[in-house]
């Protein structure tokens, strides 16, 4: 049988108060991420506030999946999506 599958979307807002806090536990987890990609809407003088994230996961990595999941939903202003296959 194959192993699981984890991606996870995180829709930040207000990225200048949150940011520290999210890459402090994306750091914290880093071993267990395949694949980070960071998209937000730029402008020549300005970033969005709003920003998304797409992680996928280490294929055995469904305890810590888990655990970066609580500890994002845990910072105000971050909202997260997961898909499982």
């Amino acid at each position: 049988m194959f192993a699981k599958k984890y991606i996870m979307g995180i829709m930040v807002e207000h990225r200048q108060e949150t940011a520290a806090a999210v890459q402090e536990i994306l750091t914290q987890y880093g071993c267990f991420i395949k694949t980070r990609l960071g998209l937000h809407q730029t402008a020549e003088d300005s970033c969005s506030e709003r920003g998304l994230i797409l992680l996928e996961f280490d294929d055995h990595a469904g305890k810590e999946v888990a655990e970066i999941k609580n500890a994002l939903a845990a910072v105000s202003g971050v909202e997260i999506r997961m898909m499982e296959f």
